[in-house]
Parts: structure tokens; C-alpha cells; sequence
């Protein structure tokens, strides 16, 4: 269900690194406590990040609610494709739907992030507490 490929962080967002821009989003687990989404607001081109930073809000019929840079860096492209189609996030959160990209400047904070195993039983960790 998570790509084996990506690191998570325990606030569900997700990277991928691809040389050295790391791609962000937002995990299928997110979208799902998210309800549907209405609105996404990205930071601009140029905005520099540090982890754990608030990088972007996701609005949905429920909540607003905060999306952390899962790397440092500085965010080299956002994906206009949530602006116009926010709902994309609910449909394809681990293809399609990224949010934005970054340019690592601190690698090694990957290292940090949980792997896709990790991740899937921290999910069905925390819903077990429910």
C-alpha cells in the first residue's frame, strides 16, 4: 500500500529523492483521515524549509490542517495541479498529487524518516488506539 521507495515521517507526509530534490506529499493514511479536500495552499518557489517546518495547509470538509517538510531545503517547484484539482489529493496522494519539491540540503535527515514496513505499523499502530 506504501511505496517501498518513499520515507515517511509520523506526521504522515512522505518524500521521495530523486538525486538530490526531495519529492513531498502526503500519505494515503492522511488523505483518508482528511475527508475530502477542498483547498490546498503550497509555499512559493524559493521559500527555504527546515524539517519539520509547516510547508503547506490542506483544507478539508473537516479541518485545516497543517502539512511539515519532511527535509530541509528549498522548494524548487509546487505542483499546480492542486490548485485547481485539490480533490487529486484524495485520488493519487502517493503519484499525481506530490506537493512540492525540494532541494536537500541536508541529505542525511532521510536516515530520520521511518521506511514504508515502519510506517504501515506505525499506522496500524496508532489505529488500533482508537
Amino acid at each position: 500500500m506504501y511505496p517501498a521507495n518513499f520515507h515517511y515521517t509520523k506526521e504522515h507526509e512522505w518524500v521521495r529523492v530523486e538525486g538530490d530534490i526531495g519529492v513531498v506529499g502526503i500519505t494515503d493514511h492522511a488523505q483518508q483521515e482528511l475527508g475530502d479536500i477542498v483547498y490546498v495552499d503550497l509555499p512559493k518557489v524559493g521559500a527555504t524549509m527546515e524539517q519539520g517546518q509547516t510547508l503547506a495547509s490542506i483544507e478539508s470538509v473537516k479541518a485545516v490542517s497543517d502539512v511539515y517538510a519532511a527535509v530541509s531545503g528549498e522548494v524548487v517547484e509546487v505542483n499546480s495541479l492542486l490548485a485547481t484539482s485539490p480533490e487529486k489529493l484524495n485520488e493519487d496522494p502517493h503519484g499525481d498529487a506530490w506537493l512540492v519539491k525540494i532541494k536537500l540540503s541536508a541529505p542525511d535527515e532521510i536516515k530520520q524518516l521511518l521506511s514504508a514496513e515502519d510506517y504501515q505499523n506505525y499506522v496500524g499502530a496508532e489505529g488500533s488506539k482508537h
